[in-house]
């Protein structure tokens, strides 16, 4: 499924002072009968998202309220359920955004959904077609106003300019992010740490119900940590909390951080469990070095469209970027990623002995060494096991953490050197 089979609906809120705004209706025509099958909140601090799955699409309504600020949606041919009766006890006080909801029969045919906010937000809501074991669902994110301040948090700049559809491919350099100098000599290595999947999205699941997106979070973390005990290094991340970041803003973030290495992190799962083994891959610019690495590329970039992306930035996500790839920064992606695959190995079986290569969109930062690491099959039940452990993750660190010294140890800052 490509991003174009999506519903290309995308409302913008304009929030009025003392009025009711009517904004947006969904697409009409279908008589079915929609059932709400489940209401999920996902608080973050850079965003909150609301998600509503129903058997059929769903036709709308939102507008808004001041004196509290309330976001209104109506669901219409919806009958009050326990599902929605449930939602207002899945607002979290922690939540920076969502103060309360409240949910009601409005009419015979019309269920009101009222969502009190803590402070001056920017709503988008869009609808996604069915996925992966997802039905149809109506998705709310509430960003903070512009006028916060996002000095200290470039993915939240970013995570706004992906949804205003102003997100270009080529990420402008931040003279002012990166000292001058050579990597791990003259300034701090700059470490890009993406921990797959997050918030919508959970990634792969285990037999035993184990996350994948849970699982390469803490690996991230102590990876994180690792990093900026090392003076010469410093670690960013692309998340730091169970949230859904779209590919494009994850290699958008590395490149505005200006990072010398990134390092995308993940624990997917296979059709035979069977399979087993830890992984490294790169980018290829002409097509996957295996079967594995397709269906494994493939199940990635779907990420977007089961974690649910608005159709603003559709049109930077692709096409001219694999052009812009440089073959040296692919070729030192393949040193960096042998590197990690021989350390990889020195704690669980590899699943291959070499690195290999397929179309991943979160490794097209055409100017940074970027790999993925398969840590090891969640789909396998030994391997599940193993990668719930505080031992097994620590270990999976620390050879990412080696891999990373190793590859500057034999001259990656040189090359790094060359390209800034």
């Amino acid at each position: 499924m490509s991003h174009s089979e999506h519903n290309q609906t995308r409302r913008r809120l304009v929030k009025g002072i003392g009025a009711l705004l009517l904004l947006s209706v969904s697409p009409v025509g279908f008589a079915a009968t929609a059932s709400i099958v489940a209401v999920r909140v996902w608080p973050a601090s850079t965003y909150t998202r609301v998600t509503i799955e129903s058997s059929t699409p769903l036709k709308y309504r939102q507008f808004a309220l001041s004196n509290p600020e309330r976001i209104v949606v109506d669901l219409e041919g919806i009958q009050l359920n326990s599902v929605l009766k449930g939602v207002a006890n899945q607002v979290q006080t922690s939540d920076p955004y969502l103060k309360l909801i409240r949910v009601g029969q409005n009419t015979p045919k019309t269920v009101r959904l009222v969502f009190e906010v803590k402070t001056p937000v920017q709503p988008q809501m869009f609808t996604l077609k069915p996925v992966a074991e997802f039905k149809n669902r109506l998705v709310l994110d509430f960003y903070p106003s512009h006028g916060a301040d996002t000095e200290d948090d470039p993915l939240l700049a970013l995570l706004r300019e992906y949804n205003d559809g102003d997100l270009q491919q080529a990420v402008p350099a931040q003279t002012d992010t990166r000292k001058p100098g050579r990597a791990g000599r003259d300034r701090p290595i700059i470490i890009m740490i993406d921990p797959g999947h997050g918030g919508e999205d959970p990634g792969a699941i285990g037999k035993y119900k184990t996350r994948e997106k849970d699982v390469v979070l803490q690996i991230a973390r102590r990876l994180r940590t690792l990093i900026d005990k090392d003076a010469k290094m410093k670690a960013y991340m692309t998340r730091n909390e169970d949230v859904f970041i779209p590919l494009t803003v994850r290699v958008a973030k590395a490149r505005k951080m200006q990072a010398d290495l990134f390092v995308s992190i993940h624990a997917d799962a296979f059709t035979n469990r069977a399979a087993r083994g830890s992984s490294v891959f790169a980018l290829s610019k002409t097509g996957a070095t295996s079967n594995t690495a397709r269906y494994l590329a493939q199940t990635q970039n779907e990420s977007d469209l089961i974690g649910g992306v608005s159709k603003s930035g559709d049109r930077y996500v692709d096409h001219a970027m694999l052009d812009l790839v440089q073959t040296a920064t692919i070729n030192d992606s393949l040193k960096f990623g042998s590197e990690v695959l021989k350390l990889l190995g020195g704690i669980n079986k590899l699943h291959k002995n070499k690195v290999d290569q397929a179309g991943f969109a979160v490794l097209k930062a055409p100017e940074i060494p970027s790999i993925l690491v398969e840590t090891a099959f969640i789909s396998n039940i030994e391997e599940e096991k193993k990668l719930k452990t505080a031992k097994f993750q620590q270990q999976i660190a620390e050879s990412i953490f080696k891999g990373i010294k190793a590859y500057f140890a034999n001259g990656g800052e040189l090359t790094l050197a060359d390209r800034s």
